[in-house]
């Protein structure tokens, strides 16, 4: 026989929060993305437009700021001509690749289950 389980109200409270600070850092169309693409590599700038799709330069930069004022991404100028501006994750935001992968498994899941394809 199941063991009934008791309603905590504080600890669901607490973890409703716990997914709403997450939710805040990570909303808006782009921010998952750019994580998951930094995920594998340090890309440049060009390479991040490139790599998410239908993103503008404008709103990269906006997100990129936001995630290092995060503290998940770092910024690295390179001295070049002209000069190189590199992104990578930092060890805080490689703490978000199970999440992606969480979420990428999901989505694959999910594709699946409403087209019937893989």
């Amino acid at each position: 026989m199941l063991k009934e389980l008791k309603h905590d109200p504080k600890k669901c409270t607490q973890h409703i929060m716990a997914v709403h600070d997450a939710m805040y850092i990570l909303n808006g169309r782009w921010k998952i993305s750019i994580i998951a693409s930094l995920c594998f590599n340090t890309l440049r700038f060009t390479d991040l437009l490139r790599e998410v799709e239908g993103i503008s330069g404008k709103m990269l930069s906006r997100e990129l700021k936001n995630l290092e004022e995060n503290q998940l991404v770092t910024r690295t100028v390179l001295n070049t001509q002209p000069i190189t501006v590199e992104y990578q994750l930092t060890e805080y935001g490689h703490t978000l690749k199970e999440v992606i992968d969480s979420l990428a498994k999901w989505g694959h899941n999910h594709r699946k289950k409403i087209t019937g394809k893989e």
